[in-house]
């Protein structure tokens, strides 16, 4: 069946995953109410996503609802929690790290639906980035996280070298995020600044917020964040860019090594935002190709090809419907239809044979992590 067939199938599913999961009182989906009955923030964003293009109005109480985290900073949180402390850093009920600054982008898509956001939720994106922008710059310019939780691609083999790792364990893993909690510096706020051990300038992290700032400048008028994207997006390709791999790399900033260099899909967010046509285009032909992340139920997160790649293993291999999503935007962004259609294609088959899973195995569509997951309702904004 073609895409074109599919999309009834999930738009009904995706509707009903949101649904099931949604918190009247709270105003917000938790991911899966019994694996994640919490709410995360790159989670809710792309569930604002997925409600806007569903028509239903919910998109910006979800929206609104997780930028109501911030702190008077602007800081805005990863998490906000709906029971006892998760214990990610000192502030009692959400955690003290964030996650890629997909707000501005929801924000922005909900405006051009015709919603109306008020004036509380725009200034939250615009001073949740002025946050970043403030405080998460190397001395050169780029963006830098404090914990991996803030890629959102948690056990990525990018921070193997971290952990000391020779072969995956996820257990090693688990062990690893709270120790770098105890070694995280915390503001008098309470929100994340510094490490004794792990900092990193990502390429997905780095891609994410220029295109959050470009967004940003459509969502309020204010030039000075298109500036802001654009410097950075060249930024990113100056220092980043890796010519073998064709693909963004990560800067490693304490700690580290050059398996911060292993290439994933996060690699290719630069497509997002690049001013480079030469390098999109490079990166966009990698995305269907089978030799490159394309998969009967793709994308992949390593290349098909690469040595380490596991279809069923989580950061490993496995499909992931908000990367799905990003790079599918990326390569509209680029005019490349052909790119765009063959990423929706595998989204569709990919939610669908999954169950609308939190990841799949690209080979053959099995469910994998939660099962439903609310982010894979963002198919439906394909």
């Amino acid at each position: 069946m073609t895409a074109t067939d599919l999309e009834p199938a999930v738009r009904a599913g995706a509707l009903e995953v949101l649904d099931a999961s949604w918190r009247e009182a709270d105003g917000f989906c938790p991911p899966n109410p019994e694996v994640y009955p919490h709410q995360w923030l790159w989670d809710s964003c792309f569930h604002a996503i997925a409600w806007s293009a569903l028509g239903d109005p919910r998109g910006v109480r979800e929206l609104a609802s997780c930028l109501s985290g911030r702190l008077e900073s602007g800081f805005v949180p990863h998490m906000r929690y709906l029971g006892p402390s998760e214990g990610r850093g000192p502030l009692p009920d959400r955690s003290s790290f964030t996650q890629p600054p997909i707000y501005a982008h929801a924000a922005r898509l909900l405006v051009a639906g015709g919603a109306d956001l008020g004036a509380e939720v725009v200034d939250g994106v615009a001073s949740g980035l002025e946050w970043l922008w403030q405080h998460r710059r190397t001395p050169q310019g780029l963006m830098y996280v404090v914990h991996p939780w803030e890629t959102g691609t948690d056990d990525s083999p990018r921070w193997d070298d971290w952990v000391g790792l020779s072969a995956y364990d996820h257990a090693a893993y688990s062990a690893w995020d709270r120790r770098l909690v105890d070694e995280t510096s915390f503001d008098d706020q309470g929100a994340a600044t510094g490490s004794r051990s792990f900092a990193c300038a990502p390429a997905s992290f780095n891609s994410l917020c220029a295109h959050a700032a470009m967004e940003c400048a459509e969502l309020t008028g204010d030039d000075r964040w298109r500036v802001r994207g654009a410097e950075l997006a060249d930024l990113a390709d100056d220092l980043l860019w890796d010519e073998e791999s064709g693909l963004w790399v990560d800067q490693p900033l304490l700690g580290g090594g050059e398996r911060c260099r292993t290439p994933t899909l996060d690699g290719a967010l630069g497509a997002l935002v690049t001013g480079d046509p030469a390098k999109a285009a490079r990166v966009l032909g990698q995305l269907t190709d089978p030799e490159g992340f394309g998969a009967p139920y793709g994308m992949a997160y390593l290349p098909r090809s690469h040595a380490s790649y596991d279809p069923g293993e989580y950061w490993r291999g496995a499909a992931w419907p908000q990367l799905n999503y990003l790079m599918a935007v990326a390569a509209r962004r680029c005019g490349d239809d052909a790119t765009y259609a063959g990423i929706r294609g595998m989204t569709f088959d990919g939610v669908l044979a999954s169950g609308f899973a939190e990841y799949w195995n690209p080979e053959d569509g099995t469910g994998l992590g939660a099962v439903p997951q609310g982010w894979a309702a963002v198919a439906a904004a394909l």
